[in-house]
């Protein structure tokens, strides 16, 4: 039994401010962390392990044909959420606290903030309020739900892009 909630997890491994944790009941891995953090603080730095032309469910966008494989490898364990804690800044390449996480918090990111296109969309349930249910990356999202998060520097050029091709037709 995790100490921090009550879902059933077992440490796998700790990394100074950070631990990946396995949920029993479903096999699912997650990051969480193991101090305190306010909003602009960096929880770790990160790097390009290998670069992509293509995405896959493990990596994250920076460019048109360029997804990489983060290092440390343990950020990989940040999953999804339509309230998200965290951000992947990809132009500083560090993992920043956006809302204040406590020791035991879930890290939980989100997936269209780094993602314009999803390899394999997906149906969440992460149970938020907010939840926008299909995720296909930020290329299919309204005006309404992009107004609700922050982006990488890659994807706001996207959406730029996206917004002028529409004034043009």
């Amino acid at each position: 039994m995790s100490l921090f909630t009550n879902t059933p997890y077992r440490i796998i491994s700790t990394h100074n401010t950070v631990e990946v944790r396995k949920n029993i009941s479903n096999q699912q891995n997650a990051l969480f962390s193991l101090c305190t953090f306010i909003p602009g603080d960096v929880i770790s730095d990160f790097s390009a392990g290998t670069i992509s032309p293509t995405p896959t469910y493990l990596t994250i966008q920076i460019d048109v044909e360029k997804h990489i494989s983060l290092q440390p490898t343990y950020l990989q364990y940040t999953n999804h959420s339509c309230n998200p804690n965290v951000f992947f800044n990809t132009t500083t390449f560090q993992l920043i606290a956006i809302k204040e996480l406590n020791i035991g918090d879930e890290l939980v990111f989100f997936y269209p903030s780094t993602e314009w296109k999803m390899t394999q969309p997906f149906d969440c349930y992460c149970g938020s309020v907010q939840c926008i249910g299909t995720i296909a990356g930020a290329s299919v999202l309204s005006d309404a739900i992009l107004h609700q998060y922050t982006f990488t520097d890659f994807i706001q050029t996207q959406l730029a892009n996206k917004k002028l091709a529409k004034k043009v037709a």
